[in-house]
């Protein structure tokens, strides 16, 4: 299973759309995470999402075999895990990916802790 994510949020406008050559200055991370194992793989600054989150699957799976993935691009990914669910989520920075992560954690417990985090170099 993939996460998705369009790191230039809710609203569409030209900068997020951009041209083959603005796109292919996009670097892309990912988080990989088993809810069985807490296995957990991470990546950044790849070319595209299919080599970051193949990157962070890679890492993932050396533990466990039912890994999901959450990507984002040109921002911060972070992991939250607490005793009956986890959350993942992206921000501008560190702080903010951390401060979503936790509350999408939330939403299955509120005994949440992030466990990883990663940024792209932009």
């Amino acid at each position: 299973m993939r996460g998705a994510l369009l790191a230039c949020g809710l609203a569409v406008n030209a900068a997020c759309l951009g041209s083959g050559e603005a796109t292919a200055q996009n670097n892309y991370g990912a988080i990989a995470y088993s809810p069985s194992t807490q296995a957990i793989g991470w990546s950044y600054d790849h070319g595209s999402r299919d080599a970051a989150e193949d990157a962070a699957l890679a890492i993932c799976r050396k533990q466990a075999n039912d890994c999901v993935t959450y990507w984002f691009y040109n921002a911060c990914g972070a992991l939250a895990v607490g005793s009956a669910g986890y959350g993942m989520a992206w921000g501008a920075d560190r702080s903010v990916a951390e401060s979503n992560a936790i509350r999408s954690c939330q939403r299955w417990t509120l005994d949440c802790e992030i466990k990883q985090w990663v940024c792209t170099s932009r």
